[in-house]
């Protein structure tokens, strides 16, 4: 049997194109996710869409807000699995673990937003549970925020330190073109 491996597109939704949020890096984030979810597609390995509803009402992803939309692009196909979260961690109540667990899948390759929360938080969770997991560096972005002492720091810093708190401890972390150089099932490691 074929080692299947999972595509977790994360919170890649109407609400992260706000010209209200600060700035943010990897301005060609969503082409490289387009990337992977057509090669996904084209090998027909599954796929999972996540995105974050909030349990704020004023949130930009409240339900029945268009910012909880996915953006076009990432529109789930009718077989594809559709995730909703309500934290930052997609494993968190949401039966993602079970449904990866019921197909056989313990690789999974994770792209989205952003990479110190969700897509971070997500990663370490995979880790932790035993999935062999990928985050693909190039295929995630963030935004600029101020660290724990107030001092400002860049998006790209950020994500660097994101990426840098799981490679090797929960992930591995590569960049698109590696992943997609090969088929999904070789991306296990």
């Amino acid at each position: 049997m074929a080692v299947r491996t999972a595509l977790l597109i994360i919170d890649m939704q109407k609400g992260m194109l706000s010209p209200t949020l600060p700035p943010r890096n990897n301005p060609h984030a969503e082409d490289n996710i387009a990337r992977l979810l057509a090669a996904w597609r084209a090998r027909d390995q599954p796929v999972v869409l996540v995105r974050h509803i909030s349990r704020a009402p004023a949130s930009v992803f409240a339900p029945g807000q268009g910012g909880a939309e996915f953006q076009e692009r990432f529109m789930p196909l009718a077989h594809e699995h559709v995730v909703e979260k309500n934290v930052p961690d997609a494993f968190i109540n949401t039966g993602l673990e079970r449904w990866l667990h019921a197909r056989g899948i313990r690789h999974v390759v994770i792209a989205g937003v952003s990479t110190n929360n969700s897509v971070e938080a997500t990663a370490r969770t995979a880790g932790n549970l035993g999935f062999s997991t990928i985050v693909v560096a190039d295929a995630c972005f963030t935004f600029d925020k101020a660290d724990f002492g107030g001092t400002p720091r860049s998006a790209e810093d950020v994500h660097l330190m994101a990426l840098a708190n799981l490679h090797g401890e929960y992930a591995e972390v590569r960049a698109t073109d590696d992943v997609q150089a090969v088929s999904p099932a070789a991306t296990a490691t």
